[in-house]
């Protein structure tokens, strides 16, 4: 199976679409015209990867197509100079669906009591997509929080929507996966002024919090969901290590559930929730001037610093 990947990269003052092989990574138009598809490849101008999505099922092949050309690229093919160093956020997501306490060990880290699963079902949240940036922007830290903590996770982007999708098949509704970083700001999610005591809305939704990338994957290079592995690093200290094994709600039960409620869309992410190993089990939070590693198997590494909100 050829591993590929999507991004979106700046180059000079425009955005385009970059393809990501073992071998490097390219411009998808250039590519796509030294791969003999020329009349495709004017398609790619202008488009977003959240265009490419939402025609996921007619455009998978041909991207497959390139990206096996590119195992052996051609001579006169050159990869754009640092690429890497000029990929932004890949997508720009209207909903973000977040699973909240779906590993056994991070719930209990943050003393979280669970029903059975045989009496619950998942707990999901949201966030917007303004907190959405990309590998190597900064997030800024919300003056109004002392305690914010990071979270690495697998993403999945839909890719065929539906509703009441059958949990046998809701694995064919994804795309794509992606890392994302759902940084929480932990002592704004808790509130003594109203008889609600939770405000996830408040904690989980300031602008930055939410790095993802650096690629989207798609779901025939990573496999079984269940089976990945992922980590955090803050600075040089690995603070989270895992498998999505240890998920209590696998993804295609998320996508069940969520599907049961409301009609998923393609380009919907879904965050599936973050193992064990966040700052507020530790008692240590992100502060100005660290830098946060995540990674996931088959997907890459999403890097970002922290710094303290800019000035108005």
């Amino acid at each position: 199976m050829t591993w590929f990947a999507i991004g979106t990269y700046r180059s000079a003052s425009t955005t385009r679409l970059a393809l990501a092989v073992r071998g490097g990574a390219y411009d998808l138009g250039e590519a796509a015209i030294a791969a003999g598809h020329t009349a495709q490849s004017v398609a790619w101008t202008g488009e977003t990867l959240d265009d490419v999505i939402a025609q996921w099922d007619n455009r998978l092949g041909l991207i497959r197509s390139i990206a096996l050309t590119l195992e052996s690229p051609p001579p006169t093919l050159k990869s754009p100079p640092d690429i890497a160093s000029r990929l932004l956020a890949p997508l720009r997501p209207v909903r973000i669906f977040c699973a909240a306490s779906n590993y056994i060990e991070h719930a209990n880290e943050m003393g979280t009591v669970l029903a059975a699963k045989s009496t619950s079902k998942p707990y999901v949240f949201m966030k917007t997509g303004t907190t959405v940036i990309g590998p190597g922007d900064t997030v800024r830290l919300p003056p109004s929080s002392a305690k914010v903590d990071w979270e690495v996770e697998l993403a999945a982007i839909i890719g065929r929507g539906g509703r009441h999708i059958p949990l046998s098949t809701a694995l064919e509704h994804v795309a794509a996966y992606t890392v994302v970083n759902d940084i929480s700001a932990r002592d704004l999610t808790r509130r003594e002024d109203y008889p609600f005591k939770f405000d996830w809305f408040q904690g989980k939704n300031f602008d930055t919090i939410c790095p993802m990338g650096p690629w989207i994957v798609p779901a025939e290079c990573v496999g079984d969901p269940q089976r990945v592995k992922l980590s955090l690093a803050v600075n040089d200290t690995m603070m989270q290590e895992a498998t999505t094994a240890e998920m209590i709600w696998t993804l295609a039960e998320q996508i069940a559930y969520l599907s049961s409620m409301l009609t998923l869309r393609p380009g919907d992410v879904i965050a599936t929730g973050t193992p064990t190993g966040v700052g507020a089990g530790r008692g240590i939070f992100l502060k100005p001037g660290d830098v946060m590693t995540a990674s996931i198997e088959h997907i890459g590494t999403l890097i970002n610093p922290v710094a303290d909100e800019e000035p108005r």
